[in-house]
C-alpha cells in the first residue's frame, strides 16, 4: 500500500519538482546576473579609469554564475528522470504494484466482476 502511494506520488510530483528547481535556477541566475551588471554600471560611473578591469571581471562572474544554473538545470532534469527510472525499477520488481501509468480504471474492475 505505501509502496503504491510512494510510487503513484513520484511520478505527480517527480515532474514538477525538476521543473520548479530549474525555474528556480534560471530566475536566480538572471537576478544574480542583473545585480552584477547593476554594481558594474556604478561602478564605472565613479571610477571610468577602471572600466576595463570591471568589465572583466564582470563577465567571468557572470560565466560562473551561468555555470552553476546550467549545472542546477542538469541536476533537476537528471533527477526527473531519475525517479521516472526508479519507478520503473519497482514495478519490475512487484508487479502487484499499481502505479497512475499501469492501473486499470476501477470501474472496469466493478463491471467485470
Amino acid at each position: 500500500m505505501l509502496l503504491s502511494l510512494l510510487a503513484d506520488a513520484s511520478y505527480q510530483w517527480g515532474y514538477f519538482g525538476a521543473a520548479f528547481g530549474a525555474g528556480v535556477a534560471a530566475f536566480a541566475a538572471g537576478f544574480g546576473i542583473s545585480r552584477i551588471a547593476a554594481s558594474a554600471n556604478e561602478s564605472v560611473a565613479r571610477q571610468p579609469e577602471a572600466a576595463g578591469d570591471i568589465r572583466g571581471v564582470t563577465i567571468i562572474t557572470a560565466a560562473f554564475i551561468e555555470g552553476v544554473c546550467l549545472f542546477a538545470v542538469v541536476v533537476a532534469m537528471l533527477a526527473a528522470f531519475g525517479i521516472n527510472t526508479a519507478v520503473q525499477e519497482i514495478e519490475k520488481k512487484n508487479p502487484d504494484v499499481r502505479t497512475e501509468k499501469s492501473a486499470p480504471e476501477e470501474g472496469a474492475e466493478k463491471a467485470g466482476g
